[in-house]
């Protein structure tokens, strides 16, 4: 079923069109009386198609059709007029409408042309879908026995809408796999929406999830639909969410439950049709353990785990991911094509990945690609070597008064904590049992630590 926005000044218009469109063309329509409640419906509602009178007070169809184009909406825009001039209906097509009908035209004619509109703005999500899936540099690429035993678990999983949660280190990949239980199920055609749990500013996690209402805090200037509305009908990706503050746990073990989600500063509920795969590279049973994680939210998020391999347990896809980001990132910059050195494909191969596994091989890729003025390339940058626990506590211990090492040590357990925080101070200062954020605030200038761009 498509959602279809009409805009229009005059009730009686509106409710006749919202009629015949539900009963001709079995759509969904949501209405607005000016063009000021329309733009904030876009921004709350996906739409497939919006019906826009071009005469309107205050803000008339002109100016939603240009803030839609500084927006880069792609939605398909009919704009209609009873007035008959056509010159002011021209205007609006190079504005960016898709195109105008009269409003003494038969409602068939009408009906046709928004069943034309929806089918050109699935088109087009189509094909946007299918050139992402072509440029992506994909872990999912491979042939080894644990890569073969992947793509049949996330065959199996991609049509059902139970939850995933999906485990695997550091850059195997598992927003891409995400995106593979997305792009091989029966939501498609809908959003997916990736959200990063750690990167969101605890203050504004529930209000990034959920949305919220005009007002609802300093700076809450108008409405907004959280990352759970705009995967209505879709797939919302949540990396990293055993980062999640404890409040946040709360109100998603909620939307999980009842499928409903509740904008922060409001009082009403919205119903959401939208598929949830999680993902962590955290212990999450480790996590409940020492109280940081809900035990019923992950329940809730793991009724299916699906383990992502590491580049270690795949070492023989090695040689193939390698072909591939070589040609895709010569291309990407414009470059001639380049090969690897059989010396070079060696040496790739026989190295450990352990900081980051198939995005550590990409990013070794495009260093040797920026290195070589050559075709051929036949150099592999030395891998730096991990400090064990002994090594570095030496390194730390070399030299120094007693002041001094107490220093380096007192700066590397707050650096070590801020790592683990993803540079989040108020859990960093909890952790470390501080008084307050201050206080950490205090000790990074103290040791000049800054966050690392």
């Amino acid at each position: 079923m498509s959602v279809v926005l009409l805009v229009d000044d005059i009730e009686v218009m509106r409710e006749q069109y919202k009629y015949d469109l539900e009963r001709l063309g079995g759509h969904q329509v949501l209405t607005a009386n000016n063009g000021a409640d329309a733009l904030v419906t876009l921004e709350r509602e996906t739409v497939d198609c919006m019906i826009l009178d071009l005469e309107m007070p205050v803000v008339d169809g002109f100016e939603v059709l240009e803030t839609l184009k500084a927006r880069g909406s792609k939605v398909p825009v009919i704009v209609y007029t009873g007035t008959g001039n056509f010159k002011r209906c021209v205007r609006a097509v190079k504005l960016g409408a898709y195109s105008f009908i009269d409003k003494a035209e038969p409602t068939e004619r009408v009906v046709q042309e928004v069943a034309r509109a929806c089918e050109k703005n699935q088109l087009v999500l189509e094909v946007t879908r299918l050139r992402r899936r072509e440029s992506q540099e994909s872990p999912l690429l491979g042939q080894s026995a644990v890569m073969g035993q992947l793509k049949e678990r996330i065959a199996r999983l991609a049509p059902i809408p139970s939850a995933v949660l999906v485990l695997g280190e550091s850059g195997t990949g598992k927003e891409l796999v995400a995106r593979a239980l997305h792009d091989e199920g029966p939501r498609a055609q809908g959003p997916f929406v990736a959200i990063n749990c750690a990167a969101l500013p605890e203050q504004l996690v529930e209000s990034e999830l959920f949305g919220h209402e005009r007002g609802a805090f300093t700076g809450a200037d108008k409405a907004r639909r959280g990352a759970f509305e705009s995967a209505n009908g879709g797939t919302l990706f949540l990396d990293e969410v055993g980062d999640l503050p404890a409040g946040a746990q709360a109100k998603l073990l909620r939307v999980l439950e009842v499928h409903t989600v509740t904008r922060v500063g409001g009082n009403s509920p919205l119903k959401v049709d939208t598929r949830v795969v999680a993902a962590t590279h955290r212990n999450l049973d480790a996590e409940v353990a020492e109280g940081r994680f809900r035990e019923d939210l992950l329940y809730r998020l793991n009724v299916h785990e699906l383990p992502v391999p590491s580049l270690a347990q795949r070492p023989d896809d090695i040689p193939l991911l390698a072909e591939r980001f070589l040609a895709s990132i010569c291309q990407r910059f414009g470059m001639a094509p380049k090969q690897l050195s059989t010396g070079a494909m060696d040496s790739l191969c026989q190295r450990s990945y352990e900081r980051n596994n198939v995005r550590e091989l990409r990013n070794l890729i495009e260093r040797m690609i920026i290195a070589t003025d050559d075709d051929l390339i036949d150099g592999v940058p030395t891998e730096r070597p991990r400090p064990t626990g002994d090594a570095q506590a030496a390194a730390d211990d070399a030299g120094g008064s007693f002041k001094d090492r107490k220093a380096k040590a007192e700066k590397a357990i707050v650096l070590a904590a801020l790592a683990r925080h993803h540079w989040q101070i108020t859990r960093t200062a909890a952790e470390l049992e501080l008084a307050d954020h201050a206080s950490l605030l205090k000790i990074m200038r103290r040791h000049g630590i800054t966050k690392p761009s």
